[in-house]
């Protein structure tokens, strides 16, 4: 610990802490307008300027240590002046468009002129001829633009898609698309999120409401298993004062939210009470053999589905959260735990990571995000596993492993052979490595030997590890032992564990649902699924019910823990609890169910009202609770290998597009439906497709018609096809052997 002083107050800074981090944490003001709490200082505005004793000229607070005992002031008439001069250079120029703004009342630069009491402005300069540029889902006003360089310094440091920059020019200088004529990205919509002026907005928002006129609702995301914090901003619109949720924002000093989930919200259900099909549900449920859903859903709706199922004597469908159920139960048999020891700020803090069986860029943005922070960040060594190159990951990775289709279990063996070398193993344990015929792995995987020892080398000084287990994994035919060998790794390595659940609540489902084999029956009630009868808050329903953005509750994110979210808009309609409650199943409201969720899986008897949902001002996230820790018994073994599989012909991988997850961002204006099918020339010429061909996919039992494009990015004979607009069970393995004839 450094021991300094800020304005006579003895305060303690870490290594790697700066004046500035440590006065906020003392809750000492210094004001900045380029910083951002979680990129490397831009140190662009010298706003932050601070007096040191002994110290000649000012010092920048934001990027500069402190060292034992020096006594730092941060109110000076000469700081001052300093930082009044500042403002008024900043002002020069600007636009008096506050009027119009959409950053009016939210403004930093407005704020700041205020504070240090800017009445006449003692500088001028030339005005520049200024395009406004229309980049899509984002329009950029240069003549706005104050060139803090946020949006550059967190699409490049956070986001990973490094796509803009600045061009320098003198007073002419503006933020440009990095090496393309106009904005290539994944439209996260960060950078709209930290300007601190109106240079960067959302083009659907644009004059469209005030700041000041809108109300915030917290929530969570409902698009993955990341469970980001966001912000619903709703406002009456129109005669009848319907409320509408005019955008989505989030706390951008500490978090990060995808394009999905920014751009992503308009799926509400505009729907009113239907009595004839409220009847005919319960007539439906009554009269069922099971209850199919999916895990877009709350905690608290799959409780009630749970207590349906044993007043009904009917069976669960959820193949998506069973599979992944089955998978942790093997998990626990051998780590003794019920819960993976990882999170997505353990992989943030990491310096080495290993990511297998999953798309992970568009499977959970999250996760990409926090990977991408550790790297930029920490100069993390992240090694890629798959099948399939990505394009996404090409800034963050340092090592990509190519391994065969199917192959994810000798993968994995290999792996732990690896990492568990000088590892105090039991015999059973021991003996299963020593009878691993490791040259049929290698040869099977397609991996060398020779890439294990370049990963141990690259990690020989790394402290913080994480593995990072994808959907590929949890849905294989081998997940039983994939499980127990990332449980083994988790276990004797120095590597925590993380698991990545496909949908938004598939973890809590996976811990409340006593769930049943999905079995091809007729008399099946869907709720959020297909069935004989479907309860939905989609189109198509034959009784709807509120959307996740129309509900309070809570859902398991990946980092196991329990997040609230909340009602944005109104729903004038059915609740699951109306149906429970018309059979006899009585809660006043769904959220009453909330401090009933089990115990045995970690759940705590908290009431939803005394949930926090908030970040603190250092950025801990202070939503809803972690699961308690429950002990399982380790008396699982390790299953010799099995014969690692061929995949051969066309392939196809089931992965959704940049900013596509389900339905629900299907049905969100504002969102590119990209549902291609998209490959390689290696894999047009062996399918015999060309670019822009109809063709007609055929997998197991289920036939698509898709139009086919040919992807230079994609390499070898595997496509990518989307699911979002299909509703493939995420539970199946998703690279499947195809069929695949040109539509004449």
């Amino acid at each position: 610990m450094i021991n300094f002083k800020i304005n006579d107050i003895s305060v303690e800074a870490e290594k790697g802490e700066t004046i500035l981090t440590v006065a906020r944490k003392n809750d000492i003001y210094i004001p900045t307008m380029c910083y951002i709490s979680k990129t490397t200082p831009c140190a662009s505005c010298r706003m932050c300027v601070v007096e040191a004793e002994g110290v000649e000229g000012f010092v920048l607070s934001c990027n500069t240590p402190p060292t034992e005992g020096i006594e730092i002031t941060t109110n000076t008439a000469e700081l001052e002046n300093e930082r009044t001069n500042i403002m008024k250079l900043y002002d020069v120029n600007h636009p008096l468009e506050c009027g119009v703004c959409d950053k009016s009342g939210e403004c930093d630069l407005q704020n700041k002129t205020l504070e240090f009491n800017i009445e006449r402005q003692n500088f001028s300069a030339r005005d520049q001829n200024r395009d406004r540029q229309n980049w899509g889902l984002i329009n950029y006003n240069p003549s706005l633009c104050i060139l803090c360089e946020k949006c550059v310094h967190v699409c490049n440091e956070v986001i990973g898609d490094d796509a803009i920059e600045v061009k320098f020019g003198g007073y002419s200088s503006t933020i440009i698309p990095k090496n393309a004529d106009t904005l290539d990205c994944t439209f996260c919509g960060e950078c709209i999120a930290v300007c601190p002026v109106g240079a960067l907005v959302s083009s659907d928002f644009e004059y469209t409401a005030n700041a000041w006129e809108l109300s915030r609702v917290p929530a969570t995301c409902a698009h993955c298993s990341a469970g980001c914090s966001l912000e619903y901003e709703t406002r009456h619109s129109g005669i009848n004062s319907v409320d509408e949720i005019y955008r989505v924002k989030n706390n951008f000093e500490f978090t990060s939210l995808c394009g999905a989930g920014r751009f992503g919200y308009d799926f509400d259900n505009k729907v009113v009470k239907e009595v004839d099909s409220f009847k005919l549900g319960i007539e439906a449920l009554k009269n069922s053999d099971a209850i199919r859903f999916s895990s877009i859903i709350t905690n608290e709706e799959a409780h009630i589905l749970e207590l349906l199922k044993e007043k009904l004597g009917i069976k669960l469908f959820n193949d998506d959260a069973r599979k992944f159920a089955e998978f942790m139960k093997s998990y626990s048999s051998i780590s003794g735990k019920l819960h993976h020891s990882g999170s997505l700020d353990a992989i943030k803090q990491s310096d080495a990571a290993i990511i297998i069986g999953s798309r992970i860029a568009t499977d959970n943005p999250g996760v990409r995000y926090a990977l991408t922070t550790a790297a930029k960040h920490n100069g993390a060594k992240v090694v890629y596993a798959h099948p399939m190159e990505d394009v996404l990951m090409q800034n963050v990775i340092t090592q990509f492993m190519k391994y065969e289709v199917g192959t994810e279990e000798g993968v994995l063996a290999l792996l732990a052979h690896a990492l568990l070398v000088d590892a105090d193993l039991n015999e059973k344990e021991k003996a299963f490595f020593d009878d691993l015929d490791l040259g049929y792995i290698y040869a099977e995987t397609n991996l060398g030997e020779e890439e294990f020892s370049f990963m141990m080398k690259s990690f020989t000084r790394t402290k913080n590890r994480v593995l990072i287990i994808g959907n590929d994994l949890i849905a294989h035919e081998r997940s039983d032992n994939i499980a127990k060998l990332a449980a083994l790794i988790e276990k004797y390595s120095s590597f925590s564990l993380v698991i990545v659940p496909r949908e938004v609540n598939t973890l809590g489902c996976s811990l409340i649902n006593s769930l049943d084999i999905d079995e091809d029956i007729a008399n099946v009630v869907g709720y959020n699924a297909k069935g004989s009868f479907v309860i939905s808050s989609q189109e198509g329903a034959d009784l709807a019910v509120a959307a996740l953005n129309q509900q309070e509750g809570t859902v398991v994110n990946i980092d196991n823990k329990v997040l609230p979210t909340n009602v944005a808009l109104s729903f004038n309609g059915y609740t699951l609890n109306d149906i429970a409650n018309a059979l006899d199943i009585n809660k006043e409201n769904t959220v009453d169910y909330t401090k009933e969720l089990s115990k045995n899986s970690g759940f705590k008897t908290v009431e939803f009202d005394d949930l926090e949902n908030f970040l603190s001002k250092m950025g801990d996230d202070v939503r809803g609770y972690l699961l308690d820790e429950v002990t399982c018994q380790a008396d699982g073994e390790l299953e010799e290998l099995d014969d690692l599989p061929e995949f051969n012909g066309t392939i196809i991988y089931h992965a959704d597009p940049v900013l596509q997850f389900n339905n629900l961002t299907k049905q969100a204006a504002q969102l590119e439906k990209d549902n291609f099918l998209r490959g390689s020339k290696q894999f047009s010429v062996a399918a015999k497709i060309s670019d822009g061909d109809k063709v007609e996919v055929t997998f197991g039992s289920t036939t698509i018609q898709r139009e086919f494009k040919l992807d230079s990015e994609l390499k070898g004979t595997v496509a990518l096809n989307p699911t979002f607009d299909i509703g493939v069970d995420s539970s199946r393995y998703r690279f499947v052997k195809s069929k695949i004839v040109r539509v004449v």
